[in-house]
């Protein structure tokens, strides 16, 4: 049988960090923390908090398949591996899913930053700059992993400067106004029906898709030097760093401009961060929110797009994709058929223009994913195992919980795009490619 085609290992720790937190540092930051308060009102700080427990035991997890696993792939490898070829399958259907419509979200965002400082921000121009920016970004990756990690370092110190410069400039407004907008605490979900509990729980589970991106770290693990190491101590430093900020953001924003502003600007413009920062940080604060946060988006869809195109290039190499996404261009050592078909997927969902309801599916979808990455873990031989089990359970249960609390009609269809995954899988041909260990 002919050797599988395998990518170049380019990336250190210090560069598998910065792809974490490249992914991490951008959606979530700047438009999900305005969406989930307005579901939960100012329980979104103790909701991030609870999403960046939730996302440890799934980080813990994640880290020892990565070590003891260094293939592209993530849980779609480990799921075939140690659970079954429907389990595997499963999760990188839904990785595929779920990573789209964030990266859509992405697109998004970029645009309604971008338009905001020239004060042009209406829905159809959105689609359009999201459209040309996927365009963008997806020539950028298929040009080559080393020409990506110089762009997501300066996009990473960037962001990570702008968030900083973003919860300091609001201090004095929080000092004058926190006592206020934290009351209520909690707030009645829309709709009749809903206990506060309930907008409280979808909001955890909407935060918890915004810690997900050190899952690129894992589907990049072919590609990283000395995997067993470097892949563990990557995730754990971007999961403290990136909750770090995000509690503190989501405090700063809450305390500050309180629940209706916020809510207004995340569904208004898409640019929630910028006209907080306009209305009630220091001045001039806003100009580096929104320098920060159109890097922090590119950052975003451009890791994105490099961790989707190497789990549909594992799925291909596999023969649950078409053959010819398993090629690698012989330049740039990149698998550039895959990573164009993505770019198309992204830019199909951008047309939608609506964050919510994309942040919202890639919410169940993920959720499903992680749920299969801790029962991956729970099968690891004791000898390959770097943390105790009760991680993995924590991250199973917690996924499952969380992923029904987002909307009916998004968990719908996302039990739907299951289900017709495993029957077109159940329908290819048995005889698929094993690659080679």
């Amino acid at each position: 049988m002919p050797q599988s085609p395998s990518l170049k290992r380019d990336i250190g720790l210090f560069g598998a960090t910065l792809m974490g937190l490249g992914s991490i540092l951008g959606t979530g930051a700047f438009i999900s923390v305005g969406i989930a308060a307005g579901i939960t009102g100012p329980s979104v700080i103790l909701a991030t908090a609870l999403a960046a427990l939730v996302a440890t035991c799934n980080a813990l997890s994640s880290a020892q398949l990565a070590a003891a696993h260094p293939v592209s792939g993530g849980a779609y490898e480990y799921g075939y591996r140690l659970l079954t070829p429907a389990a595997g399958f499963t999760a990188g259907w839904m990785f595929l899913c779920a990573k789209t419509a964030s990266a859509a979200t992405a697109a998004l965002g970029f645009a309604g930053y971008a338009l905001a400082l020239f004060g042009h921000n209406d829905q159809m121009t959105r689609v359009v700059v999201a459209l040309v920016t996927i365009a963008v970004l997806t020539a950028i990756t298929v040009g080559g992993m080393r020409r990506s990690n110089k762009a997501n370092t300066v996009v990473v110190g960037i962001t990570i400067a702008a968030l900083l410069v973003f919860i300091l400039g609001l201090l004095p407004a929080a000092w004058q106004n926190g006592a206020d907008n934290l009351r209520p605490f909690f707030l009645p979900f829309e709709g009749e029906g809903h206990h506060p509990a309930a907008a409280f729980l979808q909001a955890t589970a909407l935060m918890f898709v915004a810690f997900t991106g050190y899952g690129r770290i894992a589907t990049l693990g072919e590609e990283v030097h000395d995997p067993t190491r470097t892949i563990p101590r990557a995730i754990i430093i971007t999961l403290l760093v990136s909750a770090t900020l995000y509690v503190g953001l989501a405090l700063a924003s809450v305390t500050a401009a309180g629940i209706p502003f916020l809510n207004a600007a995340t569904n208004e413009q898409a640019a929630p961060l910028e006209l907080v920062a306009r209305e009630f940080a220091l001045p001039n604060v806003w100009r580096v929110v929104s320098l920060g946060a159109i890097t922090a988006m590119l950052g975003v869809l451009l890791n994105l797009i490099l961790g989707l195109s190497r789990v549909l290039f594992a799925m291909a190499r596999r023969g649950d994709a078409p053959v010819f996404l398993a090629r690698i261009s012989h330049g740039a050592s990149v698998p550039h058929a895959a990573i164009w078909v993505i770019g198309l997927a992204i830019a199909g969902l951008a047309l939608l223009g609506d964050i919510k309801t994309t942040w919202s599916f890639s919410a169940f979808t993920v959720l499903v994913y992680y749920a299969i990455n801790n029962l991956a873990a729970l099968r690891l031989p004791a000898e390959a195992r770097l943390y105790s089990q009760g991680w993995a359970w924590g991250g199973l249960a917690s996924c499952l919980f969380l992923a029904f609390w987002v909307e009916p009609a998004i968990w719908a269809a996302g039990l739907g795009l299951i289900a017709l995954g495993l029957i077109v899988h159940r329908l290819r041909t048995p005889h698929r490619a094993t690659p080679s260990e």
